[in-house]
């Protein structure tokens, strides 16, 4: 029951007090997506479930069954996938749900409300696609699609669409980027002068393969044909966040990618640096790298007066009068007025260091995501997004903005790979850009 509360209260009780604190209408200008996520929303379904299929039930599928297990308005009634592996332990979680191997079917049956595809990226395009003709809800993991065509046939086609379309863009549902948007977009940082995320980890980004004719099957994410690589599983939620707190896109993109540890075959980047550059002159620096994990993950917006880190849920002020009481101490101390420096605990060594002091973006406990897991974390704002889409399967409301910033984020993650294919300056192209979008 705690855990049902969490997913369907958590999020509605903080939009509705921040809305109290920013004023209820501003705050829900900058973050339009959150207008359904109300307390008074919810009670709108009253008792109603969303009757969901899952297309793809490998770890990610799973990943989403936990979470869609503890909504009370959502129902799994069936599940699809072409590995039996996979489909059937997805069917020991779910024994009361259908299964399926080729997905046409699922799309056929009445009695589905919702799709939710976690399929290796190469597949979602056509079957968001094939799901949104079927008159389906379609839910669809993060990256839109492998191409740039095939982004701008599904945004096209939820344009005509009267149904709801989501990509996993958890950070848009996550209670501290939130609220840490909400704090740079109202100017109380200061104008954002640059943006600079990194994603590090030190594993080689395989799963075993019981038979070889499985390598690709089940190592998609290494291969050109099915994956974007490290971009599009990794940066397309960083970028997100990014051009979402400034309104804007880059015009332009360049970068170098390359294999440097992990030379096993595969043909995707394990080492990427690039740079997304405004009109104005403002830029994100991006760097991944799956060889090294000791920085971790961080999504930095530096504005003109503070630092925000939304991954950790802090911020840093350029001018902070906390720090003061601390350079007057080590005045004192390198001055002999104090024999020895007194210790302070585990907060002081960042101090000494740095000089700069974290303060919480929420005055409230939080989670924080250190980036090394493959498939999902508690608390990251999935199952809230999941919840969210559950609900517009039963009232037919869009969210406003998620498709449009997963095609933002998709678009640049593809031209940033372009970029770094053919070690040039990439500039965004006129055919694919959307009336949503700001240059």
């Amino acid at each position: 029951m705690e855990k049902q509360q969490g997913v369907d209260l958590s999020l509605r009780k903080f939009i509705k007090d921040l809305g109290c604190i920013a004023g209820g209408t501003a705050l829900l200008a900058t973050t339009p997506w959150l207008k359904s996520c109300t307390p008074e929303k919810l009670a709108e379904i009253k008792k109603e479930k969303a009757r969901i299929g899952i297309i793809g039930t490998g770890s990610r599928g799973q990943y989403h069954i936990v979470n869609l297990l503890q909504i009370p308005h959502a129902k799994i009634v069936a599940l699809c996938d072409n590995y039996d592996v996979n489909l059937e332990a997805a069917h020991a979680m779910v024994p009361d749900a259908r299964t399926y191997t080729d997905y046409h079917e699922l799309l056929d049956c009445p009695d589905i409300d919702g799709v939710i595809i976690a399929t290796p990226l190469g597949a979602h395009a056509q079957i968001t696609l094939d799901s949104l003709a079927a008159g389906k809800h379609t839910f669809c993991e993060k990256a839109m699609a492998r191409t740039l065509d095939e982004c701008k046939a599904v945004y096209d086609a939820y344009t005509q669409s009267d149904r709801a379309l989501y990509f996993c863009m958890q950070r848009m549902y996550d209670e501290k980027y939130v609220r840490g948007m909400q704090m740079i977009t109202s100017g109380q940082f200061g104008e954002v002068v640059g943006m600079r995320c990194h994603w590090f980890r030190n594993a080689d980004w395989r799963r075993p393969v019981p038979s070889p004719e499985l390598e690709r099957k089940i190592n998609w994410r290494l291969y050109k044909e099915y994956s974007g690589g490290l971009m599009t599983e990794l940066a397309s939620h960083q970028l997100e966040v990014c051009t979402l707190v400034v309104h804007k896109m880059p015009v332009e993109v360049c970068g170098y990618g390359d294999i440097v540890y992990w030379k096993d075959g595969r043909e995707v980047y394990d080492s990427c640096n690039c740079v997304f550059h405004f009109a104005d002159g403002r830029k994100i620096n991006y760097e991944t790298l799956i060889s090294n994990k000791f920085n971790g993950m961080e999504d930095q917006i530096l504005c003109k007066n503070a630092t925000i880190d939304l991954a950790k849920g802090v911020y840093y002020l350029e001018e902070d009068n906390m720090i003061f009481g601390v350079r007057q101490l080590l005045d004192q101390v390198r001055t002999g007025v104090f024999a020895a420096v007194p210790t302070a605990g585990p907060s002081w060594r960042p101090e000494l260091k740095s000089e700069y002091v974290p303060h919480a973006i929420l005055d409230k406990r939080y989670d924080v995501n250190q980036g090394q897991s493959m498939i999902g974390v508690v608390n990251d704002g999935s199952d809230v997004i999941v919840s969210a889409f559950c609900q517009s399967c039963i009232t037919g409301e869009k969210a406003e903005n998620v498709v449009e910033e997963a095609y933002c984020a998709t678009t640049l993650c593809l031209l940033a790979n372009q970029a770094m294919d053919e070690h040039r300056i990439v500039t965004f192209p006129d055919e694919y850009k959307i009336p949503y979008m700001n240059f």
